[in-house]
């Protein structure tokens, strides 16, 4: 990195909020519009309960009954935490970049059936070793997936969010294939499902806990995502890239390398939330693990504002609305699917919420 550059590290790194000027700092703007959205999303969606002729308190109640009340609740809740932490580092990592990935989903089932693959091909290996392989196969999996679209984007010129959504439905249908053809178990019955890994290597469960060890690492993969984004000169690089390409490449950084492989790494995360989902939960690969973790990670990630450490805590607040979901259907007789709904207001609001902010700043500065 150019010495120039890293004179100008702590000057950039202290730049105030573009929304407020002076008055109100970056951590302060981080916290207010996420928190804001929050609010505004769920008032939205107890309007939504009170027309269907539900009580919008009692449902808040389930909702966080079946998310936080109890042990129990907590640890369904970090169950499903685990797998959005790494799917929302594969949208949050490349938006330090200035891209917008949404292909999370895709690089998540890619890494499940590599998974499978790896088990098989090495079965009959020493546990650990077929473990370990499983989540290398994975990842390498989910990172050319993702890499491969960061490799377009500089490239080819190809517009990362509409090749990243089309690679989720290609992962989809090439798993559909699979699990129908060549890596079908055919004792399994009731759906075409992939041959089980094996349960001597699953990956088991935290001492203590009713929870897999994906959800360390999830938190693992988070903390080394914000030290390399935020603590290494590779970081600050991919900060001057989302910047301002032009600027980046007259500082003498290689803007395509940098992309490529902030793109692999991301979807390396993503490639490892497939492979702990059939390592952990499921043994084989199906239709079962398409369940929207990575559309659901692309929130979480707009939600912590592209941090990867207030990744963590937003995964779990989502993983709990996700929790919640059949505790909905049993006692307010709604359809599972209405946290899906919430989860679709959070989105809209979120998305909206930095122009309104913006705009209600500079009219309050009488701009």
């Amino acid at each position: 990195m150019p010495v120039a550059i890293e004179q100008r590290l702590p000057a950039l790194r202290s730049k105030p909020s573009r929304y407020g000027g002076h008055t109100v700092g970056v951590a302060a703007e981080a916290i207010l519009i996420p928190v804001g959205a929050l609010v505004a999303s769920f008032a939205i969606f107890g309007v939504f309960l009170a027309l269907i002729g539900a009580d919008p308190l009692a449902v808040y109640v389930s909702i966080y009954r079946g998310s936080f009340e109890s042990w129990f609740s907590w640890q369904n809740t970090l169950v499903r935490a685990a797998p959005l932490m790494l799917t929302a580092l594969c949208t949050a990592l490349p938006a330090r970049l200035g891209l917008v990935v949404i292909g999370g989903e895709g690089a998540l089932v890619a890494g499940a059936v590599a998974t499978v693959a790896a088990a098989k091909a090495v079965a009959g290996a020493p546990s650990l070793m077929v473990t370990t392989l499983m989540m290398l196969a994975g990842m390498a999996s989910g990172a050319l997936w993702i890499g491969a679209v960061g490799w377009l984007r500089h490239y080819r010129g190809v517009n990362e969010t509409i090749s990243s959504l089309i690679l989720n439905y290609v992962a989809i249908a090439v798993m559909s294939q699979l699990v129908v053809g060549v890596m079908r178990d055919l004792k399994v019955l009731h759906r075409p499902s992939s041959w089980h890994v094996g349960e001597a290597n699953m990956i088991g469960l935290i001492p203590g806990m009713e929870v897999h060890w994906g959800l360390a690492f999830g938190v693992l993969a988070c903390a080394v995502a914000y030290i390399l984004m935020n603590h290494t000169m590779f970081g600050f690089a991919a900060r001057i890239i989302g910047g301002n390409v032009q600027a980046a490449r007259l500082a003498g950084i290689a803007v395509g390398r940098v992309i490529v492989i902030v793109c692999l790494l991301a979807g390396a995360a993503a490639g490892l939330a497939g492979a702990v989902e059939i390592a952990a939960v499921h043994g084989r690969a199906s239709s079962s693990i398409v369940v929207g973790y990575g559309y659901t990670g692309i929130l979480v990630a707009f939600l912590a504002r592209q941090n990867p450490l207030a990744v963590i805590p937003v995964a779990v607040l989502l993983g709990g609305i996700r929790a919640s979901g059949g505790l909905l259907q049993r006692w307010h007789d709604l359809p599972d699917a209405t946290v899906l709904v919430l989860q679709g207001i959070i989105f809209i609001m979120i998305l909206a919420s930095e122009f309104l902010y913006g705009r209600l700043n500079r009219l309050w500065r009488g701009e």
